[in-house]
């Protein structure tokens, strides 16, 4: 009889085993799924950032390249630049050089020297107009005020003709081209004369 009744403790006990296995089997397969995509989710954003450091560091490595072959064509250009910048200026001058040619050749002839200074002025003043198209230009000096930017000072002159730190004598000429002084002018500074 007791085979027929059953124990209603045993079954319940029964029943809580199952419903742990249960849960146990229904827990273990979510924790390995949920550490499955876990997983792939971070091979996935490993392998993304691996293609933008590939992708950025192709960047890098083009733009590296690009700036080297810029500066090369840079040099390049600036060696160019420097080896012919005065081309355009003695091609002018050349004309000039014909000029003093042409002038040597009339004056072999003539003892009258007003004719030598004719030729001589043309050929002057025609340099001196090539000079300035190219953008060279006498520093003025005599009787402006003493510029040691553009100015030498040899020598300081006595003098009532000139204010005193002006420019009375100019003993060689100065030159720029644009805002550069390529030589300065040389020169006697005015001071005032002492009485006597």
């Amino acid at each position: 009889m007791e085979d027929n009744k059953k124990n209603p403790f045993h079954d319940e006990e029964e029943n809580i085993e199952n419903v742990e296995e249960t849960q146990e089997k229904d827990e273990t397969p979510e924790e390995d799924s949920s550490d499955v995509t876990e997983e792939k989710q971070q091979e996935t954003q490993l392998e993304d950032f691996e293609q933008k450091y590939e992708d950025l560091n192709n960047k890098y490595l083009r733009l590296a390249a690009d700036f080297d072959n810029f500066r090369k064509r840079m040099a390049n250009e600036r060696q160019e630049l420097l080896k012919y910048a005065a081309a355009d200026v003695l091609t002018k001058i050349i004309s000039v050089l014909d000029t003093f040619d042409r002038a040597k050749d009339s004056l072999k002839e003539i003892d009258n020297c007003t004719t030598v200074k004719e030729s001589y002025e043309v050929a002057y003043k025609q340099l001196l107009d090539t000079l300035k198209k190219v953008g060279m230009e006498e520093i003025e000096a005599l009787g402006k005020e003493f510029n040691p930017n553009e100015h030498e000072a040899i020598t300081q002159v006595p003098t009532d003709e000139y204010e005193e730190d002006h420019v009375a004598v100019v003993a060689q000429k100065g030159y720029k081209l644009a805002d550069k002084v390529l030589r300065p002018a040389l020169v006697g500074v005015a001071k005032k004369k002492e009485n006597e």
